[in-house]
């Protein structure tokens, strides 16, 4: 008798214990910062908080990733930035990711891919899909294997540009 009394106040303690906790933990907002090589603005914005995204964080962002060639402006993917965002953290640093190339309009696309094979004619960076960065006192090819082992998507090394691409379409890698 206190053995099956002592299994079944076990068993009660452990389904007790097994039980998730209603309040779960808090996730932090996600933020970045920003700096457009070619405007030279900058943006550091909270973009998720709560459990969901900030429009006027995604807008602020939104415009400074805006085509530097005509001002053209799009939405950008927010899992383009959480991947950043994931990269910014596995990274551990305080810089601001330095854009080259964020949102590209169809037209600039049409311009660059007609001067330059390296450009393809359907790029992602036309639906706000894709990034083109490096982070100060980071290696370019650091961030090349923090962007690579996160399997978000396209992950282009371009060293003699001394840029990475990242992008949230397929995973695969050059």
């Amino acid at each position: 008798m206190r053995r099956r009394f002592f299994l079944t106040g076990l068993a009660a303690t452990a389904c007790f214990a097994a039980r998730p906790t209603l309040a779960g933990p808090v996730e932090r907002p996600r933020a970045l910062s920003l700096q457009n090589l070619h405007t030279g603005e900058r943006v550091s914005a909270d973009y998720w908080a709560g459990g969901q995204y900030i429009p006027g964080g995604l807008d602020e962002i939104s415009k400074v990733l805006r085509d530097h060639r005509n001002g053209a402006k799009h939405a950008i993917d927010p899992k383009l930035l959480d991947l950043l965002h994931t990269v910014h953290n596995k990274l551990e640093t305080s810089q601001p990711f330095q854009v080259i190339s964020g949102y590209r309009s169809p037209e600039s696309n049409a311009k660059l891919a007609a001067a330059s094979s390296g450009v393809a004619k359907h790029s992602m960076h036309m639906d706000g899909k894709a990034i083109d960065i490096r982070v100060p006192g980071v290696e370019l090819l650091n961030l090349h294997k923090a962007a690579k082992s996160l399997k978000g998507g396209g992950v282009g090394y371009y060293a003699a540009s001394n840029f990475v691409h990242m992008d949230v379409g397929r995973v695969r890698y050059w």
